[in-house]
């Protein structure tokens, strides 16, 4: 009873999100339209192209990630249904995060969102790009909670991981 309770509220949450980035961006069909599997892949190549070679999250990647192209289908799929709600995306996210936790710091999410914007910008219209730094913010906020939120005070980070989607950082 209790999961159905969470998957439906997570489900309602999603179509509210998905809705205000679609407002956002002129219209879901609009936001369809400019988003596709392809231009999802491009994004994500592009992306992980350049958070590979960056001095700080490189070697975090390099441990974690054996098989790059597997690995870029998932992260194609976990982008789709993050955008759409509609993947096959089976994974554990956080979890697989909450794994390097001894490796990560706020900093990492903040280079991680400033790569990110630049990849957006890089590969997307301005609406779907807005769209995909709105939904990557939020990713990271909750990272941030999960990972570095004192576990006795439970207080967030000194320095909570936050960029505005109109401005890199």
């Amino acid at each position: 009873r209790r999961s159905r309770r969470r998957s439906k509220r997570d489900a309602t949450d999603r179509r509210v999100s998905i809705r205000a980035i679609a407002a956002y961006s002129g219209g879901m069909e609009n936001l369809e339209a400019l988003i596709s599997d392809e231009s999802i892949k491009t994004l994500v190549e592009k992306f992980y192209g350049k958070a590979r070679q960056d001095e700080l999250l490189g070697p975090v990647f390099d441990e974690a990630v054996a098989d790059w192209p597997a690995h870029f289908d998932k992260l194609g799929e976990f982008w789709r249904g993050v955008m759409f709600g509609n993947s096959r995306y089976k994974g554990g996210m956080m979890f697989a995060h909450f794994q390097l936790r001894d490796k990560l710091t706020p900093a990492h999410l903040e280079r991680w969102l400033k790569l990110w914007w630049e990849a957006t910008e890089a590969t997307m219209a301005p609406q779907a790009a807005a769209a995909f730094r709105f939904k990557a913010a939020r990713i990271a906020e909750s990272m941030s909670l999960a990972l570095f939120r004192d576990p006795v005070t439970g207080l967030r980070p000194l320095t909570p991981v936050s960029t505005p989607i109109g401005e890199p950082q």
